[in-house]
């Protein structure tokens, strides 16, 4: 088996009417003792030989739409499903890609190629819910995404960004969790983030004080109208005052890098939003999405496959280097994925159609061991080989890098308890 199942509980610690002193040493050994737990969780999840948790952010670059496995990271030149593009050797010995990804070949020491994911969800809306959240959709509970799990539980308050950032793709919300954890949306990197300075004529003191009174008026007027929408008007209030005000909002302003790595990630919005990704994770932010749109080939899949690829192979190649070179790519997890992959069967426009069932998705840093592939497909493409893998046991991975333990219960509105992810497994070839 690629991976096994965990069954990780942990105590409550909550004595009965303490007094003071009584107080302060439950809560000492409570601390203390939550320590020792989560060392002993993770020690037990990562086994001896195993490293720990180390990625401190991640980044995730969502290709909307669903790329070609065939034609980027799982090549079938031999078959008749192979498609017009060859296949190049990397700087691995026996993995090879696509010709369509050149200077990603050059870092794939550094990548892990998943090959086997199969996810049983071929629309594109549902698919890209479960991609994002673990759950398909029930029109019921909406659920929060990897983003705004990550943002509840390492994301610190006090700090000035938002610690869930997409760029190019509005993205789902926090769901059923404090609208706090909503993503802050960049729509296009390429411009200046719009009222992320004070008006003409403003300053901080007046800015405070219009503030304060905003609050006072609204103040009884939230009291009867608690919700969701009460939360989310009050977190955008408070993500702007922060922000305005903050020296890190440089993160947003890519003039300030050399215009030759600028151009060495690309002069477009992926590569852009791929820069300022890395920049917000010298700031400290927790989690970014670069999404593409595009993807979604029933015709013409060549040759907008190869227009796609000359945006994703020169963004991701740099930022797997400039990462590497900043010292920051040990802590950042670096995720790219689609919606689903496409059929190794060609349609009659030259084209391929949804294909929920043996796509490829790849992973970098934050303890992520490269130059490996997990899972494979068979000759023609059509079949996974051995165990596959699904969403959940992706997540549930991700999770373990980031040092969250993906079996923890949050709370739905109505009151349900929903584990962070449903019945995945780590898939423990990725850190050993």
């Amino acid at each position: 088996m690629l991976f096994t199942p965990h069954d990780l509980s942990g105590a409550d610690f909550c004595p009965p009417d303490p007094s003071r002193r009584k107080f302060i040493q439950a809560g000492l050994g409570g601390l203390i003792g939550a320590i020792a737990w989560q060392h002993a969780r993770f020690s037990a999840l990562a086994g001896p030989t195993e490293p720990r948790p180390l990625a401190e952010h991640c980044i995730v670059m969502f290709m909307n739409g669903g790329p070609s496995q065939l034609d980027t990271f799982d090549p079938k030149p031999n078959s008749v499903n192979g498609g017009t593009f060859k296949a190049i050797k990397t700087n691995v010995p026996d993995l090879k890609f696509a010709e369509t990804l050149p200077l990603l070949a050059e870092q794939a020491h550094h990548l892990t190629v998943i090959r086997s994911m199969v996810t049983q969800e071929g629309n594109h809306e549902r698919a890209r819910y479960l991609l994002h959240t673990g759950y398909a959709p029930t029109g019921v509970v909406k659920h929060p995404t990897l983003g705004s799990l990550i943002s509840h539980y390492l994301g610190d308050e006090s700090f000035e960004l938002p610690h869930s950032i997409n760029i190019n793709s509005p993205g789902y919300n926090s769901g059923f969790l404090n609208a706090a954890h909503d993503p802050f949306v960049v729509n296009n990197p390429m411009k200046p983030i719009d009222d992320i300075d004070y008006p003409p004529q403003m300053d901080a003191h007046r800015f405070q004080q219009r503030l304060q009174m905003l609050q006072n008026l609204e103040k009884d007027f939230l009291l009867d109208r608690a919700g969701r929408s009460t939360e989310a008007h009050q977190a955008i209030y408070n993500k702007a005052n922060k922000l305005i005000n903050s020296v890190r909002k440089k993160a947003f302003e890519l003039h300030e890098e050399p215009i030759a790595l600028r151009k060495a990630y690309g002069m477009n919005q992926f590569g852009q939003g791929c820069l300022m990704a890395r920049r917000l994770v010298e700031q400290g932010v927790k989690f970014i999405e670069v999404s593409l749109d595009g993807w979604d080939t029933h015709n013409d899949n060549f040759g907008r496959i190869g227009n796609l690829m000359n945006v994703i192979d020169p963004a991701f190649a740099t930022l797997i280097d400039d990462l590497s070179e900043r010292e920051l790519l040990d802590k950042t997890l670096v995720v790219w994925l689609g919606e689903f992959g496409r059929t190794p069967k060609i349609n009659k426009d030259e084209g391929r159609d949804h294909f929920p069932n043996g796509w490829s998705m790849v992973l970098a840093g934050g303890g992520v061991r490269g130059g490996q592939t997990i899972g494979a497909t068979n000759k023609d493409g059509t079949k996974v080989l051995g165990n596959p893998i699904s969403v959940q046991d992706m997540l549930a991975s991700l999770c373990f890098a980031l040092g969250i333990d993906h079996n923890l219960e949050n709370y739905s509105r109505a009151g349900r308890p929903i584990r962070v992810v449903n019945e995945g497994n780590v898939i423990r070839p990725l850190f050993v």
